[in-house]
């Protein structure tokens, strides 16, 4: 058969220590569990394997697809750099308490240690409780020996950038950024398919679940870091109505948010990738050869390589539009 529709797939649930309920309380995302941090939107990664939800191919496996259809799935140039490995994991994240203080490693690092990719990152914050915040970055530049020392005396929080931050906020995370989501946000994340990160910071917390704190990488982590201070951390962008307007372009991959009013139409003949929406406000409908397809708030979808056309309908919705 040709791939000639957008393919949903099931979502990969994570219970998480500082999880909450948004995911399935916002997002309709089935479970009865109470801390559920994230949901696996399109995975790759190995024993998290997205299965499709939808259509014809409902029950195939992401890693059956990409190995039946190649490049019509993924795009003729993406499938001659990453074979039957899809390049991008697609996360929602509810985090109910902060995050770990972490950080990924580099592309060489991490094919180096674990035979993985690096981990570059992108956030879209889609809402937050008042006072919300991220860690991104230090606040000013420090040494490996001081960033040592300011860890072993428990004050690290001293030397990291805090940002309070609103609904539509942006962040690139490249690898070597430390980082760190607050409390009280949702967002969708974009990143490399990698599972890779160094805990360097978990506030004294104990895992109810196994009884002691969570491991620490502080050894991994120190050839990983980006001790410079950068000027900013937040990415800058221009919301046009109906159009693609850039968020993140980096080598990993391009993020475009649409704000969708009426209807618009998208020509993909040119492009050789797939392409993935994220539903981050509101909710749509997607045309295409003839049959419409819902996409709401909280779900994501797969445009295989072989759609060259869409046309997208909303009252009022954003969509982030990804692709290679």
């Amino acid at each position: 058969m040709t791939l000639n529709y957008p393919i949903t797939f099931e979502p990969i649930l994570k219970e998480r220590i500082w999880g909450g309920e948004k995911l399935t309380t916002i997002f309709k995302k089935g479970s009865k569990q109470t801390e559920i941090g994230e949901s696996w939107e399109l995975s790759d990664v190995e024993g998290d394997v997205s299965v499709v939800a939808n259509g014809l191919l409902k029950g195939k496996s992401l890693k059956e697809l990409i190995q039946t259809y190649k490049g019509d799935l993924v795009g003729e140039k993406v499938y001659e750099t990453f074979g039957d490995s899809f390049p991008i994991l697609i996360k929602y994240i509810d985090a109910k308490t902060p995050l770990s203080i972490q950080v990924h490693p580099n592309n060489e690092l991490a094919k180096e240690r674990h035979n993985s990719f690096g981990k570059n990152e992108m956030w879209y914050i889609m809402e937050t409780d008042d006072d919300a915040e991220l860690i991104v970055g230090f606040n000013q530049d420090v040494s490996p020996e001081e960033y040592l020392k300011k860890l072993d005396e428990g004050n690290i929080l001293e030397v990291l950038n805090a940002e309070k931050i609103s609904k539509g906020d942006t962040f690139y995370i490249p690898t070597g950024r430390v980082h760190a989501i607050g409390a009280g946000v949702l967002l969708a994340e974009i990143q490399q398919t990698s599972d890779v990160t160094y805990r360097i910071y978990d506030y004294n917390r104990v895992d109810a679940k196994a009884g002691k704190e969570r491991e620490l990488h502080t050894e991994l982590a120190l050839d990983a870091i980006d001790y410079q201070l950068h000027d900013t951390y937040k990415t800058a962008y221009t919301l046009k109505e109906n159009e693609s307007s850039k968020l993140v372009y980096s080598p990993y991959f391009k993020t475009n948010i649409i704000q969708l009013k009426g209807s618009m139409s998208k020509d993909y003949s040119n492009l050789d990738s797939f392409v993935i929406y994220m539903c981050v406000e509101g909710s749509a409908e997607i045309i295409c050869g003839g049959e419409t397809y819902s996409l709401n708030h909280g779900q994501t979808v797969l445009l295989p390589a072989t759609i060259s056309s869409v046309k997208l309908i909303a009252e009022s919705a954003k969509l982030l539009e990804v692709y290679l």
